[in-house]
């Protein structure tokens, strides 16, 4: 008996120590993404290939989601790897000293792609790939309804567009706070915020999320999205027909990857970083369902026909991106673009079809009044409710701390009654402009 009983407890003990071993025969690398699966699911498996003991876990939530989930995580971190394409996030990351200095470089990666630099200065961060912002179109769609692609922003604000173009809120997406802050930094804060919103008023929809833009492109429920480059050269690989244009109000600027600070697996990490801006790494970016802009020079060899080149001026991009300045303002604007436009869309549509209407009506005529009352209309709903320089206050920043994800949400303190003093601004201008456009029209 007591023979058969220490045979049984060997057994459990080897069986034990062999589970141990399996368990942490495979590092874990744990990575924070905002990509999604299509992108992903290439780079892990063509890492684990190069890598057989490493097991690499994707942690998949929105750019804005995996900032707060770093912070939040902080104090007990078990993440490596923070992935995504917003530099000001990363930037958000650095300032709170939650990211580390990886120590990776490679040759072959000029230092700036369209002025813009391609790694943080201090070392915290590496581009891994470019990206551009733009509009992308659905060819079908726009011939059925007669329409021509916009070439430009400001295009977007043509009658002819109205209920026709989609976008998502920069509060939702950090690729589309990007696209917001290109367009402000390129035409100034004044101009650039009444471009976004005549652009706004002829929005079909504002989607939950960046993915909904292309999404709904593709299957035409409207004609023409605002989105990052990739969402358009993507689609178009994949067969739908669609195109994409840069507009010249436009910047170039890197996705970016960082190692966590703290990283429970720091030199697997520094291995998958490397891995990312080598040839092999960056040639998966040409893949039809990921579709991104190396950065690595070398990886151009093997593009495929007619792909842009960041680094050859086929991408004619004016904006010299200031990220410190896009940081520094990251919450106020996502916060002004939900109370201006997401959550008063109705209002704002309301009012900038009336413009339109009126503006129809006058024409070529010489109508002096009407024209007066025009454009009070648009001053009214271009105006801002605060200048640029309140924007980059840095106490004035630290009011916006809940990000709402509906109009609904419970928002409270001074970020609560700084709103609530923004939406009554805004809802009195947009109804005085639909007034004033609709007497210049009955004028006519």
């Amino acid at each position: 008996m007591n023979l058969l009983r220490n045979a049984l407890l060997a057994g459990v003990a080897v069986a034990a120590t062999a589970s141990a071993t399996s368990a942490f025969a495979a590092d874990k690398l744990v990575v924070v993404t905002s990509f999604p699966k299509t992108l992903t699911t290439p780079f892990e498996q063509k890492f684990e290939e190069m890598y057989p003991d490493v097991d690499v876990e994707i942690v998949n939530k929105s750019t804005s989601s995996s900032v707060k989930y770093i912070q939040e995580t902080a104090s007990s971190n078990t993440s490596d790897i923070f992935w995504a394409s917003a530099p000001d996030a990363f930037e958000v990351l650095k300032s709170d000293g939650l990211l580390m200095k990886s120590g990776v470089s490679n040759d072959s990666i000029p230092p700036n792609v369209a002025g813009y630099p391609m790694n943080d200065p201090d070392g915290f961060y590496n581009g891994f790939a470019a990206a551009g912002y733009g509009i992308m179109y659905n060819e079908r769609y726009l011939a059925g309804n007669d329409l021509e692609p916009a070439q430009q922003w400001i295009d977007l604000a043509e009658p002819e567009y109205f209920g026709h173009v989609g976008m998502s809120a920069p509060s939702r997406s950090g690729t589309t706070h990007l696209t917001v802050e290109a367009l402000i930094q390129g035409e100034g804060w004044d101009e650039g915020w009444s471009q976004w919103k005549f652009i706004a008023g002829n929005f079909a929809t504002v989607t939950e999320r960046s993915f909904g833009v292309p999404d709904g492109v593709n299957s035409g429920q409207f004609g023409l999205g605002i989105v990052i480059d990739f969402f358009g050269l993507a689609s178009k690989a994949s067969g739908f027909p669609v195109d994409f244009v840069y507009p010249k109000t436009t910047a170039i600027v890197p996705a970016n990857v960082g190692i966590i600070n703290n990283a429970p697996n720091e030199q697997a990490a520094k291995d998958f970083i490397e891995f990312l801006l080598s040839v092999p790494g960056q040639e998966l970016l040409y893949h039809p369902e990921i579709r991104r802009l190396p950065v690595n020079i070398e990886a151009y060899a093997n593009a495929p026909e007619n792909f842009p080149n960041p680094f050859n001026g086929t991408i004619e991009a004016s904006v010299n991106f200031d990220v410190e300045k896009s940081g520094a303002r990251y919450n106020v604007v996502n916060s002004l673009f939900d109370v201006m436009i997401t959550y008063r869309m109705d209002d704002l549509r309301d009012a900038v079809r009336a413009v339109q209407m009126a503006e129809e009506k006058l024409g070529d005529a010489d109508n002096a009044e009407a024209q007066a009352l025009i454009d009070e209309a648009r001053a009214l709903i271009a105006k801002m409710p605060i200048d640029e320089a309140t924007a980059l206050d840095p106490d004035f920043n630290a009011i916006f701390k809940t990000k709402r994800k509906t109009a609904e949400d419970v928002v409270e303190g001074r970020q609560a009654e700084v709103e609530q003093e923004w939406d009554a601004q805004v809802t009195a201008n947009y109804a005085k402009a639909k007034e004033l456009a609709d007497k210049a029209a009955s004028m006519l």
